[in-house]
């Protein structure tokens, strides 16, 4: 795995960092999901970590194609690939079709565009079994949710966005939740 992250860091490829790391995968073996649902695969790093901790089947969701196919290669390298459906596309569209087919999952990690999440929640939050866990990835923006002063026109619309999925998260009475300001912070779900 040390040589996989060495690869994502080289090629700036964006995977989750280790102190988060360590909690997502202490979450999975502590929660024994059966399937696991991932947004934003890239490599396959963080997928390869949560299914060596389980004996979960996964899905995971990625729309770079080339980024796909590194992944692909990276499961079978790791010896996964039997426990893994890997869906190329748009994640929204993704999301959809999995919910239109009935699939629900036990654990969901998302790491994906973060002025995304509090679009995708809800549709997410549907697919999620009751005492399922949602693991949100890099909630923190890298402190811009904290320091005003520095969110720039341009990041403006996503740091209303994030704010927006947090105040959802907040208000939701049918989960229980938790902040965690490690790394790039992250949130933690629990339907139910």
């Amino acid at each position: 795995m040390q040589k996989l992250k060495q690869y994502a860091q080289q090629n700036m490829i964006p995977i989750v960092r280790d102190k988060t790391a360590g909690i997502l995968v202490e979450l999975c073996k502590s929660a024994k999901p059966t399937r696991i649902l991932e947004i934003g695969t890239a490599i396959g790093y963080s997928g390869i970590m949560m299914l060596k901790a389980t004996d979960a089947k996964l899905v995971t969701i990625e729309k770079n194609e080339q980024r796909a196919e590194e992944a692909r290669l990276n499961f079978k390298k790791y010896g996964v690939e039997n426990r893994v459906e890997l869906k190329v596309g748009d994640a929204l569209d993704e999301i959809v079709l999995l919910e239109r087919s009935g699939q629900k999952f036990d654990f969901i990690f998302f790491f994906f565009p973060k002025g995304q999440y509090f679009r995708y929640y809800p549709l997410l939050k549907n697919l999620l079994t009751g005492g399922g866990t949602i693991f949100a990835d890099n909630v923190d923006l890298l402190g811009l949710l904290d320091s005003p002063q520095r969110v720039t026109h341009k990041n403006r619309a996503m740091v209303n966005n994030m704010k927006k999925f947090i105040q959802m998260v907040k208000d939701d009475s049918d989960i229980t939740y938790e902040f965690y300001h490690i790394d790039d912070g992250f949130c933690v779900c629990k339907k139910k």
